[in-house]
């Protein structure tokens, strides 16, 4: 009987890594899927998900899962913080789905990992490993050896770094520095729907659109909560403070803007903030034995808030061409990064176009800016839209010689 092949390593135990391991598992690969948390987790808020995936999740077998834990919004709309004038719509209902034959959808995080994690457990082939962070990897030509943070060593037959905006892998691999800072920073905060006094819309996922900032909402689990973002250009996105000195400074910032506005800020947990960047996009994020994937690969500003949507895609995209390589991984890894690297530069080309040129704009810049919006129906915003939710074709199974 032939050795078993040593296993994937999957580095990072987030949406993208868990999907690529529920990928290949059921290919019939051994994975192991290394998590330096003490638990495998996600950070607890709302994400947002366009139609394009849910063919990967259809490949995955939790769309039924998925959209049981969902709500479709009716709307996606961007209001002016200002006037709290409809600046855009795109309506997400029966007209979006005709059109993109799948739903835009909000989800908790924590929901949506927890369906891929429990389909993991489904299958026997995959492993996963807490408490193990990754230090180092070398690739030996025939397989990888992966040096943990604990002075464990472990052999496998390929790495994917899906380690997230610091990948451990991709700075071995790259060595290219800190990603780009762009002066912003994000508050996050979940609160009870019956809390909320705001006057706001509360079943279309929004963005308030102001001069350097601007506040996402959207409902989460069956309506009963109420998620918001607030993001903001700052001086200080690199220093870490406190809860007094991060409300003083959202009350300087949001002072002029929309009383709805000030009353979504007055309920939020500011204990924390997240500095916001991205990074260049790139053609290559692959070298031997060892590719990346997701936000290690190409992190995106959350514009068109498809992050995870792209580690999704990747995850399915890599698992197909490695399924086709007979074990030559260094081709199938470049085949994978031939297929997603246009794509996904657009989404970062395209999120920090809408970031600079749209949601932060600020004077006559920002009066041309909503005449321009307010000629656009439905399907212009369609149209807009199609070069991302129509989708993203799968590689094709090669026929058998």
């Amino acid at each position: 009987m032939a050795a078993k092949a040593d296993p994937i390593l999957v580095v990072g135990g987030g949406l993208g890594g868990a999907a690529a391991a529920l990928a290949l598992g059921r290919k019939g690969f051994s994975v192991r899927v290394l998590e330096q948390a003490p638990e495998f987790g996600v950070i607890g808020y709302g994400i947002q998900l366009g139609p394009n995936v849910f063919p990967m999740f259809d490949r995955l077998g939790v769309r039924d899962a998925v959209l049981a834990k969902s709500i479709v919004p009716n709307a996606i709309l961007m209001i002016d913080s200002v006037d709290a004038g409809e600046i855009a719509r795109i309506p997400t209902g029966d007209s979006f789905l005709k059109r993109f034959g799948n739903p835009y959808i909000v989800i908790h995080r924590v929901d949506l990992h927890r369906i891929l994690l429990d389909a993991c457990a489904s299958v026997p082939d995959i492993e996963l490993m807490p408490l193990t962070s990754a230090a180092a990897y070398e690739d030996l030509g025939d397989r990888v050896r992966l040096r943990t943070e604990d002075d464990r060593t472990l052999d496998g037959s390929a790495v994917i770094g899906a380690d997230g905006l610091r990948s451990t892998i991709r700075t071995q691999m790259l060595d290219e520095g800190e990603p780009r800072m762009i002066g912003y920073v994000a508050h996050r905060t979940i609160v009870p729907m019956a809390e909320v006094r705001a006057d706001v819309h509360r079943e279309a996922v929004v963005l308030w659109s102001g001069p350097g900032f601007h506040i996402v909402h959207y409902p989460l689990r069956d309506g009963t909560l109420f998620n918001i973002v607030a993001v903001f250009r700052t001086s200080t996105y690199a220093e870490k403070g406190d809860a007094a000195g991060y409300r003083a400074e959202l009350n300087r910032t949001y002072r002029d803007s929309h009383p709805a506005m000030r009353s979504l800020l007055a309920m939020m947990d500011l204990d924390r903030r997240w500095a916001i960047s991205d990074r260049d996009p790139m053609r290559h994020w692959s070298r031997g034995r060892v590719t990346l994937l997701g936000d290690a690969a190409h992190p995106t500003l959350q514009s068109l808030a498809q992050g995870a949507c792209m580690a999704i895609e990747d995850a399915l995209c890599l698992a197909e061409f490695m399924e086709q390589a007979g074990g030559d991984f260094e081709s199938a890894f470049r085949r994978y990064e031939s297929a997603r690297y246009l794509r996904t530069a657009r989404v970062q080309y395209e999120s920090r176009y809408l970031w600079d040129n749209t949601y932060h704009l600020d004077g006559i810049e920002r009066e041309v800016m909503r005449e321009m919006w307010a000629g656009r129906g439905e399907q212009d915003m369609f149209d807009c839209l199609a070069w991302l939710y129509d989708g993203f074709a799968l590689p094709e199974k090669r026929a058998a010689v």
